[in-house]
């Protein structure tokens, strides 16, 4: 009897619904981050600022700042303003190298074309020279987990006064 009625415990048991716990938020890789910061930055070039705008998870202070007298909540608007009038470098990525990573941020080392095709290289400013200022031409970005678990650009481009 024993025996039939473990026999039937197993079998009721294996045709039960067998339930995976929902992940909490996707896994994302190296390649979907640079992807992702690719993208940000090939939107924004193409003056697709609304849709840019989805790919990016930092702050909006310094857009305001450029712009004070947009609305503060018209993030399109903001970044119009920023590449095109007050000195952002919204332009495409030549080279995004992973630098490091942790389980919520990916840290690439990014290089950007001119318009021309050549590297974007950041001089020195403001009545600074070379050795004072050396030139750059890579710039680090951050590409993290928001609150939602959706990767985001965490970094504004490379601003030239």
């Amino acid at each position: 009897m024993k025996k039939y009625l473990l026999i039937i415990v197993l079998f009721f048991a294996s045709c039960a619904p067998r339930t995976t716990p929902a992940p909490t938020s996707l896994p994302f890789t190296a390649s979907d981050a640079q992807t992702l910061l690719i993208q940000f930055f090939d939107l924004l070039n193409a003056k697709q600022y609304a849709k840019a705008d989805l790919f990016y998870g930092g702050g909006y202070e310094q857009l305001r700042v450029f712009n004070a007298s947009a609305d503060p909540e018209d993030h399109a608007a903001l970044w119009s303003w920023a590449c095109e009038n007050a000195g952002l470098q919204c332009l495409t990525v030549r080279t995004a190298t992973l630098k490091n990573s942790d389980s919520d941020t990916f840290a690439f080392l990014v290089e950007f074309n001119n318009p021309d095709g050549s590297l974007f290289v950041l001089g020195p400013c403001c009545g600074a020279d070379e050795t004072e200022m050396p030139p750059v031409s890579q710039f680090e970005y951050r590409v993290a987990r928001d609150s939602d678990g959706q990767l985001k650009v965490m970094d504004l481009p490379p601003y030239t006064p």
